[in-house]
């Protein structure tokens, strides 16, 4: 028997004192293999060098899963998700909390807390040009610091918890700037960072460049953290939730600002929120997920104009109309299972209301109704293409 398949013997949620010792010890002799196997990756750079299937892309995420092991056994943060991020475009990835849209890009960034949480399975693709692609989720941290910051960058959600409190910005900004291009000379930094502080909306860019965060407003700090993402030029930016502290007049600013940027310098951006206001405004790409899967991905306009998964069309509804009177938005009924002992069904079918006899079977497979459209979800068995399952990995078995 499983070591996470429990007798609840004491009422829901219950472990005994043995059970939670036997997932402690298999946590510490899994994550330590895991860990094992990392540091060996980087004796060998071809055990993380790859191709991209596809060189038009910045980033590919292959059936990648992202697990965290903790004392209540193993949670599927992410569990096999699969999305491309083409060049000079931006994706927008879209659900409710707790799906998995942050540990997604914290896995591409390597900055999961280790060693609880893990990539323990699938690939990262990043494309390093010439044909290339490093698999980000076996890349060692050495190299990886070479990547971070200098050519994948990330906006953070809350900017003041972002900035160090006891360093001025212009210091911060030139952090980046000594850290990935030493050859650089202190007036060259300085007048970089000036630039960046301009590039971004900052008026008072000597000002602020002598300022500590707490005397800037929250969108100034936006702004900063906007400056300091950008300024190595990098070919991916990850904006994760880059507007939620901001009030809707300096939040439309934010976004023109990282559109406008973002073909400035011919990057590409995975816009990471809860907002489809933000979505269909800035997006190319969406990709839907829900308790750790993708279950819908296409164009934006496939995904606003023709909504297919029952998920989707909730969220749809669930969004405020301008010029429409309702008494109540609609919410979703039911809530999400429980993530450490997920069913072997569609994780959606018990809130589901347009479930269908096929629902009572295994997980729906990823279906092509259109060149650009993909949706899990039984309904759309018989008028698309089957693409693929999506797959878990067997904690037991690594």
């Amino acid at each position: 028997m499983s070591i996470f398949k429990k007798k609840d013997n004491k009422g829901v949620g219950y472990i005994s004192a043995k059970t939670s010792r036997k997932i402690s010890k298999f946590n510490r002799k899994v994550t330590k293999k895991l860990e094992r196997e990392r540091e060996d990756a980087g004796k060998d750079p071809e055990l993380y060098t790859t191709t991209m299937k596809d060189p038009n892309n910045v980033v590919e995420f292959d059936n990648v899963c992202t697990y965290f092991f903790t004392d209540i056994g193993t949670v599927r943060a992410v569990d096999g998700v699969s999305f491309d991020v083409p060049k000079c475009s931006t994706v927008g990835i879209v659900g409710e909390s707790g799906c998995g849209k942050s540990v997604t890009s914290l896995s591409l960034m390597q900055l999961l807390q280790r060693p609880s949480g893990q990539t323990v399975g699938g690939e990262i693709r990043f494309n390093v040009g010439d044909g290339k692609a490093l698999n980000i989720v076996k890349t060692p941290t050495a190299k990886m610091q070479q990547i971070r910051g200098n050519r994948i960058s990330m906006i953070f959600q809350e900017p003041m918890t972002s900035l160090n409190p006891v360093f001025r910005i212009g210091q911060q900004v030139n952090e980046v700037l000594e850290l990935h291009h030493p050859e650089m000379t202190p007036e060259e930094v300085k007048a970089r960072t000036l630039e960046m502080l301009e590039l971004v909306g900052i008026a008072n860019k000597e000002g602020v460049y002598n300022m500590y965060p707490h005397e800037l407003s929250g969108g100034m700090r936006q702004r900063v953290m906007i400056a300091i993402a950008l300024a190595c030029t990098p070919e991916l930016i990850i904006a994760d939730e880059p507007t939620t502290a901001l009030d809707v007049t300096i939040q439309a600013q934010i976004l023109d600002l990282l559109r406008e940027l973002k073909d400035k310098i011919n990057s590409s951006i995975m816009l990471i929120t809860h907002d489809l206001g933000v979505v269909a405004n800035m997006a190319d790409y969406v990709v839907v997920m829900y308790a750790g899967r993708v279950i819908e991905k296409g164009t934006a306009e496939d995904i606003f104009h023709n909504p297919c998964h029952p998920y989707t069309i909730g969220l749809m509804k669930s969004k405020p109309v301008v010029g429409k009177q309702v008494e109540e938005l609609y919410n979703i009924p039911g809530s999400v299972p429980n993530p450490v002992n997920m069913p072997n069904y569609c994780y959606f079918k018990d809130r589901c209301e347009m479930q269908c006899d096929k629902c009572k079977g295994q997980y729906p497979p990823e279906i092509r109704i259109s060149d650009t459209h993909i949706v899990s979800c039984y309904r759309f068995m018989e008028q698309g293409e089957v693409v693929g399952y999506p797959k878990s990995t067997n904690v037991e078995e690594l």
